[in-house]
């Protein structure tokens, strides 16, 4: 089963696509760019369809997802956290 996708390997982030992802499961993923398997630890709940961070990021740098800058990190994340408004905002505002 997968738990999230996401569309390029290089992507920073990656669409839960399951409810019920709680801190500490080990997920599954599938990147549809190159059809392979991925995997990264929750660490904490994540609602379906919201994103899950695949790296640890810092404020500044740039989000990718579906192989596109999707905005910036206005709060440093970790691999495995919720990456949501609280911490990446787009470029555009």
């Amino acid at each position: 089963m997968n738990h999230y996708v996401l569309h390029d390997a290089k992507d920073t982030v990656a669409v839960v696509v399951v409810e019920g992802v709680k801190a500490g499961m080990t997920l599954n993923g599938w990147i549809m760019d190159e059809d392979k398997a991925t995997s990264t630890v929750a660490l904490q709940d994540i609602p379906i369809g919201h994103k899950i961070a695949l790296k640890d990021m810092k404020v500044g740098d740039t989000v990718w997802k579906y192989g596109i800058d999707m905005g910036k990190v206005v709060a440093d994340v970790k691999a495995g956290q919720h990456a949501h408004v609280h911490n990446i905002k787009t470029k555009r505002w």
